[in-house]
């Protein structure tokens, strides 16, 4: 089988009620590529039908599949996404789609040349977010800053769920025993840099989802001990 120029991820915990959707719509726009491509939903134990509806969209769409782990949280889910594609260039997709889909060239040749991880942005300029209410953005920015000054600078938002990676660079950043929670882009973001590959940041529009299973006050307490360790590994010399 010839390699696919993109793998779309797609990281799903029980996704059940939008997930056939997501599909419906992602792989309508691919449809509409000129450049071959798959998708994988790595679907993270889910408890509830994830698996089922997926299966079903997938039965008459070969390069459409499902990729059944143990739950052990975003991170793993994604890790074993990426490592189970072919694509030339692999996309990590929030199951929401809080961005537009269609967004996806923007991380891509042409629009975007010579880049190891391009890092979707809420943040950068030329960014719009909407739909979110102020408590949640001023969170994130705390965040966002306790993470320049621990683990990752030069970057505004390492947590959007939206990222893609050039294919030769998947085994180095996720071929190891990184972080399973939601911190896990961080440590990915912090390998890179001291990898001395190339990170950009891509501004997007962000829709706000109600059903976005992240919390912010106690995932926060936990994403903040993760930097804490994040911050330890890279001292010790574990990301060299």
């Amino acid at each position: 089988m010839t390699e696919p120029f993109l793998s779309v991820i797609i990281p799903a915990y029980n996704e059940e009620l939008i997930i056939a959707d997501t599909l419906r719509r992602t792989v309508e726009f691919l449809a509409t590529r000129d450049y071959t491509w798959e998708v994988i939903v790595a679907d993270d134990g889910s408890a509830d039908s994830t698996a089922a509806e997926v299966n079903a969209f997938a039965a008459s769409r070969p390069n459409v599949r499902l990729l059944s782990l143990p739950h052990a949280g975003k991170g793993r889910a994604v890790r074993m996404g990426m490592l189970s594609a072919a694509g030339a260039y692999r996309f990590m997709c929030d199951a929401d789609l809080s961005m537009p889909i269609e967004q996806v060239e923007r991380f891509l040749p042409p629009r975007l040349e010579g880049v190891d991880v391009a890092a979707g942005s809420r943040q950068a300029p030329g960014a719009r977010r909407t739909g979110e209410s102020q408590a949640r953005v001023f969170t994130s920015r705390i965040f966002n800053a306790l993470v320049r000054l621990l683990a990752v600078r030069g970057i505004s938002d390492t947590q959007c769920g939206f990222k893609c990676f050039r294919g030769e660079v998947v085994p180095a950043l996720f071929d190891r025993p990184n972080l399973d929670g939601f911190a896990f882009d961080v440590e990915l973001l912090a390998i890179a840099a001291r990898s001395g590959l190339r990170v950009q940041e891509v501004p997007i529009d962000w829709h706000h989802r109600q059903a976005s299973t992240l919390k912010p006050f106690p995932d926060s307490l936990v994403m903040a001990r993760d930097l804490l360790r994040i911050r330890w590994r890279a001292l010790t010399g574990r990301y060299r």
